[in-house]
């Protein structure tokens, strides 16, 4: 399949010159900053490009799960979660209809300090730019990216227009872009299929408590399921997962009335106050689309796409940012692209009008209640500390029995044996599909395959490793 390049360009003329370096990094939120860092410290030159050096003010990306601490820790940067009031999460209480299911995440084998961190994504991602703009080898500066560079085939630099408008070129043997899930870059290095089901809605509450405190909520309920969560001390984000059909106007005040007829009676009696206070005044409310997108790169000699830029996953999940620290962490030791797992349950709990959608969403409620190894096999895949694919498989196979024998009890009427197949088809066999499709789409990665990616990308290691070795070191592993 051929897939469009209008954001490669053959040649640069016109375009002042600006040196070349080790690697280009373009983009500087979680992926970039937390990469940068990570080269750097490896003693390679790295040149970040980010559009907007301003702190951030996001909806979302303050969530990061244990897994995600601990890959944070193995990359030097856990001092990144200190000082900006960071709270500790340790797990999640799902509520539906007038019952609880906790999911607590298993951390009794790890040190006191592992667990879940929420914070303002801003704040967090100011740390990492600030320790990455610390190594001497590492420059941060603000421009726009607006193609790659690219000669026989091979990617050898960016164009770029920096803050004052001058538009200039770097060059480097590798450019990794990780500019998120808005990149004007994607559609050169992966297929640009997104798909959006759903938008969040977002805003922070305050002077209101949770009722378990380092605990998130998430209510499922229709039409729209709700996340709670502490972001600050004085600070609980709420998100309302919106089917895109139904998106009420924020500008008009629909949106605020939709949240206050249709949502608010279903959060905590001792958040109502809050929730109403903050949806009052419009100018609270922010809208971000959950845009689910597959890794299906088309790889490029000297390019590597990795973070929210290459895959993403439905917000609900929160696991953005688990996944972007270990596309890092690969990259930095193997230095080749990570194709992340697609979420094969992510559209579980998102809003939905489909019948078969809400047996899921109880028969994943019910599984959660069911305690011990199924409802700790789902904390740990959702905290990021279990990322095997076959465990995934596993309790998807578990659920879809589970869900079956629900349906089916006492009586297998014909209603019920037809809701029981299409419970079946969709929560086991379609989910089983796509988890087939991510571990097809992994071979594009495999160490056989680093080889070609990084052809004629002459990166020298700073321990003195020629390409020529860091290829026989990819393909021995592959063996």
């Amino acid at each position: 399949m051929e897939f469009p390049k209008e954001n490669c360009a053959n040649k640069a003329e016109n375009h002042e010159a600006v040196g070349t370096t080790d690697v280009i990094v373009v983009g500087a939120g979680v992926a970039g900053a937390a990469l940068a860092y990570a080269l750097g410290k490896d003693g390679r030159r790295v040149r970040v490009i980010e559009r907007d050096l301003n702190e951030p003010n996001r909806v979302a990306g303050d969530v990061l799960m244990p897994g995600g601490y601990l890959k944070l820790t193995e990359l030097g940067l856990e001092d990144c979660v200190d000082e900006i009031d960071a709270q500790r999460m340790l797990g999640y209480v799902l509520y539906k209809d007038g019952k609880e299911a906790p999911i607590t995440f298993p951390l009794e084998k790890f040190e006191s300090r592992i667990a879940g961190r929420t914070f303002h994504n801003g704040r967090f991602v100011r740390r990492l730019r600030n320790k990455a703009a610390s190594l001497h080898n590492v420059s941060l500066e603000q421009g726009t990216v607006t193609s790659l560079l690219e000669e026989n085939g091979t990617v050898k630099g960016v164009h770029y227009m920096d803050k004052s408008g001058r538009v200039l070129t770097a060059y480097a043997p590798l450019t990794v872009v990780c500019d998120g899930c808005f990149s004007n870059l994607r559609r050169s290095l992966c297929n640009p299929r997104v798909d959006v089901p759903s938008y969040f809605v977002g805003f922070a509450l305050t002077n209101c408590k949770l009722p378990l405190e380092h605990y998130g909520a998430a209510i499922l309920t229709d039409p729209s399921p709700i996340l709670i969560y502490r972001i600050s001390s004085s600070e609980i984000r709420c998100m309302v997962d919106i089917p895109c059909r139904n998106l009420p106007s924020v500008s008009i005040g629909e949106m605020t009335h939709y949240l206050k007829t249709l949502v608010a009676p279903k959060v905590f009696p001792e958040l109502y106050t809050a929730f109403i206070s903050a949806i009052e005044n419009k100018d609270n409310i922010r809208v971000m689309p959950n845009r689910i997108m597959a890794a299906a790169p088309h790889p490029i000699p000297g390019a590597l796409l990795i973070g929210d830029a290459l895959n993403m996953r439905h917000a609900l999940t929160g696991g953005g940012m688990t996944v972007a620290l270990s596309d890092v962490v690969l990259l930095r030791d193997l230095l080749r692209p990570l194709h992340d797992l697609s979420d094969a349950s992510a559209k579980v709990f998102s809003a939905s009008s489909d019948p078969v959608m809400h047996a899921m969403q109880q028969t994943c409620f019910g599984y959660a209640r069911l305690g011990g190894v199924f409802a700790n096999g789902l904390s740990a895949m959702i905290s990021g500390l279990c990322p095997r694919p076959f465990s995934l498989a596993f309790h998807i196979l578990a659920m879809a029995i589970y869900g079956v024998g629900r349906l089916l009890l006492p009586f297998p009427s014909p209603k019920r044996l037809r809701s029981a197949a299409e419970l079946l088809w969709v929560g086991s066999i379609k989910c089983s599909f796509a988890l087939y499709m991510v571990r097809r789409s992994e071979t594009n990665v495999l160490p056989s395959n680093c080889a070609r990616i990084l052809q004629n990308s002459p990166l020298e290691i700073k321990t003195g490793m020629s390409e020529k070795k860091l290829h026989g070191l990819i393909s021995s592993i592959s063996e």
